[in-house]
């Protein structure tokens, strides 16, 4: 008798559940580049204000297309 042990915690490793994890992070980071693009478009009190850094925001990288 044979034992299998799994060392994930998360269910249904496959290839469609790894696909799946890579498309959303492929749109989350498309997303975050959308909204850096907004951001970047404030001036520097009202991104203070906020908490931003134009610095940081511009090492993220910015895209103003939505696509």
């Amino acid at each position: 008798m044979a034992i299998s042990t799994t060392t994930s915690t998360r269910a249904g490793n496959g290839f469609m559940r790894r696909a799946i994890d890579r498309m959303i992070e492929a749109r989350s980071i498309q997303a975050r580049r959308y909204v850096n693009g907004y951001l970047l478009s404030l001036d520097d009190a009202t991104l203070a204000a906020h908490g931003y850094d134009r610095k940081q925001l511009e090492r993220e990288g910015s895209s103003t297309s939505a696509f």
